[in-house]
């Protein structure tokens, strides 16, 4: 059996980011539903390096999850103030990046999240394999940082950011073949880019296999697994457009879980966590019981 978690950034970004639920009482509804664990999203007022400066700071909130039976599954960084692609000099990047890989060693985290930061219309601003270096190079730095503090780098894709097709990913990952860095399987993610194609620059990519080939392609470099249904829409922006995925609790979207988690379940990630993605989601809050009901039973039959 796979322990569970669930990603805070549900309760404090979207639809809860102006009134955030108190991470108190995240933890204390997670500890009630018997979720294993959390997935720390460390911007908006939930414990981050920024506050919590001291390693007395850190290890009082170590205990406090503790105390509610919870444990840490992994962390998402708040980087997304930073430039990436969008910049020649990475510098402010690296130094969040090893700030924030401090911040999950102190707290016994072993798995940091990225991503590429910049939407994918930076693609129509600048050359693509001028785009591809800098953020290997910046990435590569970033990994060994990683793994000198004893942590795992997991990049979740998405239709949101750059770099979004099927090929794109696979492009990087063989220019980063560190054993320390893979990818974050999000079922919601997968669909939108592998089925769909949700706003890629140029031409559509998408695989005739769907989700089970584009997994298959990416076997052996799956290091973290997000569970979550996809309605075939994105979550839209405040102008009304496209964003990124929409992440509809289990059972209001079209997957088909009795296919995926069985191949994804294939995988060694290195770990044993199942992570719940709810981000974006409008009633997040009051669906995580559904969902924690939901990943029990997929856990039951292929955990």
């Amino acid at each position: 059996m796979h322990r569970t978690s669930i990603g805070t950034w549900a309760y404090n970004v979207g639809p809860y980011g102006a009134q955030p639920i108190p991470f108190d009482e995240v933890l204390a509804k997670l500890a009630e539903l018997k979720f294993d664990g959390l997935e720390l999203g460390g911007f908006n007022g939930y414990p981050n390096p920024q506050n919590h400066p001291t390693k007395d700071d850190r290890s009082a909130l170590v205990e406090k999850v503790q105390r509610h039976g919870l444990a840490f599954s992994g962390f998402a960084q708040d980087l997304w103030s930073q430039k990436l692609l969008n910049t020649r000099d990475t510098t402010d990047y690296k130094a969040a990046f090893k700030e924030n890989a401090q911040f999950a060693q102190d707290l016994g985290i072993k798995g940091v999240r990225v991503d590429t930061v910049q939407p994918p219309t930076i693609h129509r601003e600048a050359d693509y394999d001028d785009l591809l270096k800098r953020l290997v190079e910046t990435w590569d730095w970033c990994i060994k940082t990683a793994a000198d503090h004893g942590l795992y780098v997991t990049w979740e894709f998405e239709p949101g950011f750059a770099f979004n097709k099927p090929s794109d990913i696979q492009r990087v990952l063989d220019k980063l073949p560190h054993e320390n860095f893979g990818i974050m399987y999000d079922t919601c993610h997968g669909q939108m880019v592998a089925v769909n194609g949700v706003r890629q620059e140029g031409k559509k990519e998408t695989l005739k296999g769907g989700q089970l080939e584009f997994i298959s392609r990416l076997s052996g470099r799956i290091n973290h697994i997000h569970l979550i249904d996809s309605d075939n829409t994105c979550h839209k922006d405040e102008q009304g457009n496209d964003e990124t995925s929409a992440h509809p609790p289990f059972g209001e979207g079209v997957l088909n879980f009795d296919e995926l988690v069985p191949a994804l379940a294939k995988e060694d990630v290195g770990h044993d966590w199942w992570t719940v993605d709810l981000c974006f989601w409008p009633e997040a809050w009051a669906t995580t019981e559904k969902c924690k009901a939901a990943l029990d039973e997929l856990n039951k039959k292929y955990g």
